[in-house]
């Protein structure tokens, strides 16, 4: 496939381009006298199932769908609350464009959020299940864009970076999460950027908890069919290479959010307690398909456990903290 069709809905512009703070402004000023985007889902088990097969969790991706009241596990919640829009509507890096700034600041990076369980500290396993996201039931979503600014990368590249809002309130019990996601956004290609290189491989940091992940096409592609991200990025090995400037597929940072917070519960004294009260996290770099990368959780300190990935190279890629 030629450059020019893979960057077809791309307008190609000047270098001459508004100021990313003046973009920032007016864009925050737009949305501000906006009401929240509001809907609700069903949870149903069938989505929680594939969720769990995309990570590979076994404990629910059974045979079976799990039964009704399942709980979800902390940040499963993306396997339900979806981009809707169909393709024509869709950025041309395949990205959900509901919360874009005008052009050319639209090349979007998920780049870091916090969440806050509010029903913690629960008692025991029954209780657990009375409360919270569970299966079999309908959950409020309300989405509102809370924040916009410009600001400028290393190189001297401006950008816009937004920020949203969204609380998941239960039907039967009242608000239960809040999720907090800041998106950069760079200006849109207008010329075929040159694939990084591979730096040296050096070994990787040891630390008090460690996992180590290596993501597959295969697993990118599952991630972003179960939550619908049509970012190509993840999945467009030519899109990466030939337009981004990426060696690879990019992996998913939600994907990294995820399983950070799976290997937490996982070492957790009460695994199907294991519920954070916040987790802040802040993607710092790319991880790409078939490099491995480590995931470091360090020993827990008054109630607080620090984590980071660390590619094959050195190089931190996210770094996070979960609250107890």
């Amino acid at each position: 496939m030629s450059i020019r069709r893979l960057l077809h809905g791309s307008s190609l512009r000047s270098p001459s381009n508004p100021s990313a703070a003046s973009i920032a402004s007016q864009f925050l000023a737009t949305h501000a006298s906006l009401p929240p985007h509001q809907g609700t889902r069903f949870l149903d088990p069938n989505s929680l199932q594939r969720f769990s097969a995309a990570l590979s969790r076994s404990e629910l991706a059974l045979p079976e769908p799990p039964p009704q009241w399942t709980p979800l596990p902390p940040c499963y919640h993306l396997a339900y609350f979806l981009p809707a829009q169909v393709e024509e509507e869709l950025g041309a890096d395949g990205t959900d464009t509901m919360f874009n700034p005008p052009t050319p600041y639209t090349r979007r990076m998920w780049a870091g959020g916090e969440l806050e369980w509010i029903h913690t500290g629960l008692k025991d396993i029954g209780d657990w299940r009375k409360r919270g996201l569970r299966v079999g039931t309908l959950v409020n979503e309300m989405t509102k864009l809370v924040s916009a600014e410009g600001k400028e990368t290393k190189s001297g590249e401006e950008m816009v970076v937004v920020g949203v809002r969204k609380e998941y309130e239960s039907q039967d019990d009242g608000l239960m999460l809040v999720d907090k996601r800041n998106w950069l956004f760079r200006p849109e290609i207008t010329q075929p950027q040159n694939p990084v290189p591979k730096p040296t491989v050096v070994p990787f940091p040891d630390g008090k908890h460690v996992r180590d992940f290596l993501q597959t096409p295969v697993s990118l592609f599952r991630f972003s069919a179960v939550t619908f991200n049509a970012h190509k990025i993840h999945y467009n090995r030519e899109w990466c290479r030939e337009v981004e400037g990426h060696r690879d597929l990019v992996v998913h940072g939600p994907l990294n959010l995820v399983n950070m917070v799976n290997f937490w519960r996982d070492i957790h004294p009460k695994k199907e307690l294991a519920i954070p009260r916040r987790v802040k996290y802040r993607a710092t770099g790319p991880l790409y398909a078939n490099e491995p990368y480590r995931l470091i959780l360090d020993e827990e300190v008054d109630m607080v456990t620090k984590a980071r990935f660390v590619d094959s190279y050195g190089s931190v890629a996210m770094v996070g903290q979960i609250e107890a």
